[in-house]
This record gives structure tokens, sequence and C-alpha cells, in this order.
């Protein structure tokens, strides 16, 4: 799994992910994705230009997103209290940068 770029944002409490993602093989970036951040899949949601999974993190449950048109990836939380887990897990991805 090879990186571009990742980027913290408080604001939307996200972190986002820059890499080179296929749609239809998205599984093939998003396991090993997971497995880094060693987080656990709940949930596995797709659609016609999305996929959204649920994961869990210590207890803390996170979504891990894909948009097709936008190219877009990121992991955000719904619980302000929940951001520094992003923090943490930004620094597990830095060597994949």
């Amino acid at each position: 799994m090879k990186l571009q770029a990742i980027h913290l944002d408080k604001a939307a409490l996200s972190l986002a992910i820059n890499a080179e993602i296929d749609f239809d093989r998205f599984t093939d970036f998003a396991e090993p994705l997971v497995a880094a951040l060693d987080c656990h899949v709940r949930e596995r949601q797709w659609g016609a230009d999305r996929h959204q999974w649920l994961l869990e993190f210590e207890g803390s449950q996170l979504w891990l997103n894909y948009e097709f048109y936008g190219n877009i990836c990121w992991l955000s939380t719904e619980r302000e209290a929940d951001f520094e887990v992003l923090e943490y897990l930004a620094t597990l991805l830095k060597p994949y940068l």
C-alpha cells in the first residue's frame, strides 16, 4: 500500500487519504489499510459511486469512505472526542507515504 498524502481536518473530524484507488477493487486498497490501522471492519456498504465501511478501533467507531467521482478517500468520526484517534491513526499511516 502506497499513500500519496494524508491530511487531518479537525473541523470536519476527518483524515483525508490520497492514494491511487480503483473503485472496482476498493477491497484491495481498504483491507491492507484497515490492517495497518489495526481496525476491525463492522459493516461494508457500497453503491454506484461510493464505498463506506464502518470500522472499530479500540472502542471508537470510524467511517472509511471513498467516492468515485471526486476520487476522495477519508476516515471520519462523529464524536469530537474521537478526533485524537484519527490523529493517532495518522501516525500509523506515515510510513506508507
